[in-house]
Formats: structure tokens, sequence, C-alpha cells
């Protein structure tokens, strides 16, 4: 399985007045700028066999911007991808097969907890994700058996890619 995990666009402050924290949406300035950095993984990545996303608002909105970047694919709200653990979520990539490519899009610290447990890590600060930023892991059989890294690249590098 070749894992794209993706974080989220740059969002609304956390603190925001009268914004809950689920309804939390891209900033405009985060939307384009990860539209740009959507196409830059474009380049480096052909489109995955599965798009699945937390359902919080600023997830889902830079899923949909990848999505368009890849073609229409249609995102598949993940619940885990909200408010799981590592340990949930590579439950849920189980179910998929071996031979798939799937991308992700959520949140911190969830995302560098996954990935540090695919990595065999126990320091998950270590792999900390930017928002906009992208890792892709390769699970060469079940995931809880877990993977070797692939590229871990900031959203910086992917806007220069496209």
């Amino acid at each position: 399985m070749k894992l794209l995990i993706i974080r989220h666009a740059i969002a609304v402050a956390r603190d925001t007045a009268q914004v809950p924290d689920e309804d939390r949406p891209l900033t405009e300035y985060g939307k384009r700028r990860f539209k740009t950095a959507a196409r830059g993984l474009v380049r480096i990545c052909g489109r995955p066999d599965l798009l699945l996303t937390s359902p919080l608002l600023r997830a889902v909105a830079t899923a949909e911007i990848v999505a368009e970047a890849w073609g229409g694919i249609t995102p598949t709200h993940e619940p885990i991808l909200a408010h799981g653990s590592p340990q949930d979520l590579i439950n849920v990539l189980s179910q998929h097969t071996a031979h798939q490519k799937i991308a992700i899009v959520g949140h911190e610290p969830l995302l560098s907890g996954l990935l540090a447990r695919l990595l065999g890590s126990g320091e998950h600060r270590s792999f900390t994700l930017r928002k906009g930023g992208v890792a892709l892991v390769d699970i060469p059989g079940p995931p809880s058996e877990g993977g070797r890294l692939d590229w871990l690249l900031r959203p910086r590098i992917l806007r220069e890619l496209a």
C-alpha cells in the first residue's frame, strides 16, 4: 500500500470567536496556497485509488482542492481522521488491499502519531506535518507492521514543484 498523508491547509485560528473548532474553514490565503501545492503534488504523485478525509470543514475543503487537482476523485468522509487514534486509523487502513494507493487528509497530532507509528518511532514530534504538508509512506505488508518513508514535503516545496 502507498499511503499519502496530507495535513489540512491553513485554516481560521483555533481560538476565533464564534467559530467552533469543527467549523473552522480554510482561510482564503490557505486555499490559494494549497491549490498551488496540490498541483505540485499531482506532478510527483499519481492519482490515488481512494481519498479519505476527516469530516471537519477544513479537512474536507483541503480534500476537495486536491481531489479537483487529481481530476475529480470523490473524497470519502472517515470520522476516525477527526477524533481517532493512530491505532484506529491503522485498523481502517487494514481493511484495504496492499496494492492500493490511499490518500488521507486530517489533522495534527493524529497524522504525526500515525507517521511515527508506521515508521517505528515513539516520538511523533519528529514527523510533524506543516499545514498543507504531505508525506508518502510505502507499506509493503499489513499496516500494523509499519512501512518506509518515501518522502515528507513541506507545502513550500510542493508549490515550487507546481
